[in-house]
Order: structure tokens, then sequence, then C-alpha cells
């Protein structure tokens, strides 16, 4: 494989130029001063301040008893029209289905053909190196038609601390304006007063005044019988200690099927994962087995299950496989490239939509649409009409 690429082909190499660097001018102080005066020290002139008075109104302490109708003028002034109720527009219903058997053929399957591939040559211009050893052109407008103007030498103030010699007041505007208006004095809001009053706390409540007994009848208690031991002792056994025998009767016996029977025919063992997955080296775990912590009984239990009873077991018969003879890896053998579409695919010509004709052949005009739509019908339709 080439190590070429389309970059390494297509650019070439060009010689640097070093960047210059532009120096600016050295920077000179103005020997002018700066008048430090603003426009609010020129034009702004202070004004008497006087007192302004309360917008909020008073709160009224007597209010009116008499009630409000809450009557809106949405209910007052409007009031609905008695008018019929109007149909809807729609256009009107002419299609007729038609007698004929539909086809079950669509316009693309009528109109639509596949096409062959094309063999299109490509337009991309041949790979060559170019090599040129001529120097990249770096003037540009900017630097043939740029004139460089004077610069001029910007101003600097220098701040120079002046104090000033008048003593300075202690005078605010909220100070020197503001004159507090005389009024009268806050009145007390604390009730006066008054001497504590002997006063006889009654003893008598709501509840003791509505409330009245009930007469209840007297309850009678029924005296207990006294407990009367059994004479008899008590049976401690058990129904399971009762009927519960133990049977001497031969231990059970292995339930796993007969050994199959080796016949002449050989059998073949290998199978598809014995074939593809061959075994690991791995070294065989022993099984964690529990303790056995079970006390057998001496006398033998009845073994016999209801499989070992009813279980007829058959010999097993041994079926030949037929699955053929593992030759080998497979090989990458090419897949054939014959398909049924290729094989039964015949192309169609193309035909021209009859909607690119201003009148289109083989279709009569009928009526244009409510939406402006021209309706047409072909004439094999009209002559079965």
């Amino acid at each position: 494989m080439e190590v070429l690429t389309t970059s390494r082909r297509d650019f070439g190499l060009h010689k640097m130029v070093p960047v210059k660097l532009h120096q600016p001018d050295q920077y000179i102080p103005s020997e002018e001063n700066m008048d430090l005066l603003t426009t609010y020290k020129q034009d702004f002139n202070s004004y008497p301040v006087c007192q302004v008075g309360a917008i909020k109104p008073r709160d009224s302490k007597f209010p009116c008893c008499d009630k409000i109708r809450y009557l809106p003028t949405y209910k007052a002034d409007y009031l609905p029209w008695n008018q019929p109720r109007r149909e809807l527009l729609h256009p009107p219903h002419k299609y007729r289905p038609a007698s004929t058997n539909f086809d079950n053929r669509t316009t693309h399957q009528d109109d639509y053909s596949v096409k062959g591939l094309v063999n299109t040559v490509s337009c991309k211009p041949p790979a060559n190196p170019k090599l040129c050893n001529i120097p990249l052109e770096d003037p540009t407008n900017y630097k043939m038609s740029y004139v460089a103007h004077p610069v001029e030498k910007p101003f600097v103030h220098q701040a120079e601390f002046k104090p000033c010699e008048i003593p300075f007041e202690n005078l605010t505007t909220h100070k020197e304006f503001y004159q507090g208006l005389r009024g009268k004095p806050a009145k007390s809001t604390k009730p006066p007063a008054r001497p504590p009053e002997l006063i006889t706390f009654s003893n008598t409540t709501e509840f003791k005044d509505k409330y009245r007994a009930w007469p209840t009848p007297q309850i009678y208690s029924k005296a207990p019988i006294t407990y009367v031991p059994p004479e008899e002792k008590m049976d401690l056994l058990t129904t399971v200690q009762t009927h519960f025998r133990y049977c001497k009767h031969t231990p059970a016996q292995s339930c796993r099927p007969v050994l199959p029977v080796k016949k002449s025919s050989h059998f073949e063992s290998p199978t598809t994962t014995k074939d593809d997955y061959k075994q690991w080296d791995s070294i065989q775990t022993k099984p964690i087995k529990p303790i056995p912590q079970l006390n057998f009984p001496t006398e033998p239990l009845d073994y016999q299950t209801t499989t070992k009873t009813y279980y007829v077991s058959y010999p097993p018969i041994s079926t030949k496989s037929c699955k053929p003879a593992w030759v080998g890896p497979r090989q990458n053998i090419p897949v054939e490239g014959q398909t049924t579409y290729a094989i039964s695919f015949t192309p169609m010509e193309m035909g021209r939509c009859p909607a690119s004709y201003k009148e289109p052949p083989g279709y009569i005009f009928e009526e244009v649409d409510t939406l402006g739509h021209k309706m047409y019908r072909p004439v094999s339709q009209m002559g079965s009409q």
C-alpha cells in the first residue's frame, strides 16, 4: 500500500518568510491642562423644597349597610339571538364507484421500470505529483494600497491635587432645607384604668342545668361454676403414634434406566459441539458435599412409588445419525450471484406520465371540481358504460 495521501500528493512545500512585527511609536504626554468642569456643575440649579401632601385616601369608619346588586354588564346587556342553525358548506357528493373489477395494480407498478446499471466515468483528475519551487507571493491589497498617516500625540492629563483653602461646611441638603413641621403630640390609645370589682363566680354550668341523669337498671352478676378436676388420666398418644407402624420391607432400588444394549452397528458419537468447540484443559473440581446429619430408622421402609408400580421400562433404540462426515474447515468459496430477482425480473419500458400532456391521450375531459381540479375519465370506461 502506498504511504502517499491526497494531502501529501497535491500539497507542495513553499518557502516561508519571517513575519515582520509592527512596532508602535513612543508615547509622548501632552503639555495642556484638562478642564474638570462637568455638565452637572454648569447646568444644575437648586430649587426650594416644600412638603408634599399624602395621596392615600382616608379610611371610612362607617361602612354602608345597603346590599349591593351583583348584576354584571354582561348579563344586563347580552341577550342571545334566536337564529336557526346553519347548514355545513361542503361540495356535493357525486362520486360513484366503477362497476368493473379492480385490477389491483398501482401507478408505480405500471409506470416505473428499473433501469440497468450505468457505467460512470470518474471526473477526478489524474493523481500526478505537483512539485513547484516558486515561492508564494505574499503581497496583498492591504500591503500595496495602505498609506501610513502620522499619528497625533495623545493627550495625557497629569493629576495634581490642590487642597481647598475654604473650610468644609458640615451642612447637607437635608439639614439646610428641611424644617420640621409642628404637630400635635400623640395621644395614648390605652384604655383608662378601672378599679377591680368583686364579682361572684356562679357554680352552675350549662351541663349542670340541662343534663338529666337517666335511671339505670341494676346489673345482676352470675356466680361462676366451681371447677371439678377429672379423676381419669389423660391419654397422651397422638394420631401418628396410634396408626403409624413401620413396615418390614426390602430397601429401595435405583430408578435409573436400563443400560443401552450394544449392537453391531457403530454409534456416531461426534456432535456439532464436539467438532466446533474443543475441550479446554481444566482441572476437575471436587464437589462440596454436606455432612450427612440424618439418622435412618432401624426398621426399613416401603420404598415402592407409583412410577415403580405402573412404569414398564423399554430398551432404548440406537438411531443412526444422518449428518454428513466432517471434511474439515471450510474454504473461502465465493457466493453465487444468481438470485430469484436477477433470473425472473423482466424490465419494462418507461412510459410518459399522462399529466404532462395538455390533453392526455386515452382520456376524456369530464368536469372541473369545486377545488379547481380537472377530472378525466378513460375512454375504455366510457365505452363499457
